[in-house]
């Protein structure tokens, strides 16, 4: 670990119910310098429920390739910074790979604050067998690259997990 870096937090937040929020979560989110959120206003919400007074900043999609270098020199200068998604596990099908790969390469610790999954969520519920499962995330809108992933998943011979904005 890089000697005087601070900590990047993966927290995952509730999928529809709030009271699947986690006491580690809210602690995390609560000792940490700046919570990086998809969408602020939306995560206001969480935050604001759950008293939490902690800095929120926009990190998303659209800005994550500007905003990770400087988010990398705040982590390696000894700032902890908060990762979340609007709803679940930051990084399936959600923004943050990014800025987790960077912390990795420099050395800068991150740590999961597991929780609420609606991957895992769809597959216990499901009653499938999920002793394999492969997970796709979403698929592509139309056309033959929809298609062509479809007929890749439908040739598994385990269970297959999808997401449907």
């Amino acid at each position: 670990m890089a000697e005087g870096s601070g900590t990047l937090y993966v927290v995952s937040t509730p999928i529809g119910h709030m009271g699947d929020f986690s006491f580690r979560a809210v602690e995390t989110l609560r000792s940490v310098a700046t919570v990086l959120a998809e969408d602020t206003r939306h995560s206001r919400h969480l935050l604001d429920r759950y008293a939490i007074a902690t800095p929120l900043a926009s990190y998303h999609e659209h800005n994550e390739a500007k905003s990770t270098p400087a988010l990398m020199t705040r982590l390696l200068a000894g700032e902890s910074l908060a990762l979340i998604s609007d709803a679940g596990t930051p990084l399936l099908s959600d923004p943050g790979a990014r800025l987790v790969n960077a912390a990795i390469a420099a050395g800068v610790r991150v740590t999961p604050v597991p929780g609420a999954s609606a991957l895992l969520a769809a597959l216990v519920a499901s009653g499938l067998v999920a002793d394999r499962f492969t997970f796709y995330g979403f698929l592509p809108r139309r056309g033959a690259a929809r298609r062509e992933v479809v007929g890749e998943l439908a040739a598994l011979r385990h269970v297959a997990v999808l997401y449907e904005a």
